[in-house]
């Protein structure tokens, strides 16, 4: 019989996200979904001088933000999920903190999962598609 192929053995099969306030593996539970910036201060925030900035949002609707994104994460400690802003730094580490509101305005193609306070309960079944006939009817009006 022949040696044993051992080249792929060194790869890692997980990416290095931790939990961060216990520590622990973080298991990825939904798809990466990548942050946009439309104004120029989004970008002078990650350091693009004012200029450059100005005319990227000027030329462009929407720049992506490179090795940046919104990902949900399920925490053996806190036996929940939650949505993290994450931002990959160097080749194998990542800073993870929880997504604020206002990066959810900066995300294509998810909704927020606290909602919209300004829509209205049948719009929100709707939209999920929940709602029943029973919205429809004359005894639910």
């Amino acid at each position: 019989m022949g040696k044993r192929c051992n080249r792929n053995r060194n790869r890692s099969k997980k990416r290095a996200i931790y939990c961060p306030v216990h520590g622990c593996y973080l298991n990825s539970v939904s798809q990466k979904y990548p942050l946009f910036a439309d104004k120029a201060g989004q970008l002078q925030q990650r350091g693009v001088n004012r200029r450059s900035a100005m005319m990227l949002v000027n030329t462009k609707t929407a720049v992506s933000l490179a090795g940046e994104w919104l990902e949900a994460f399920w925490c053996d400690e806190c036996q929940e999920t939650k949505w993290y802003h994450v931002r990959k730094v160097e080749e194998r580490g990542y800073i993870v903190s929880v997504a604020p509101r206002e990066l959810w305005q900066q995300v294509d193609g998810v909704a927020y999962p606290g909602g919209n306070p300004s829509v209205g309960e049948f719009t929100l079944r709707s939209s999920r598609g929940v709602g029943s006939m029973r919205d429809f009817t004359a005894d639910a009006i």
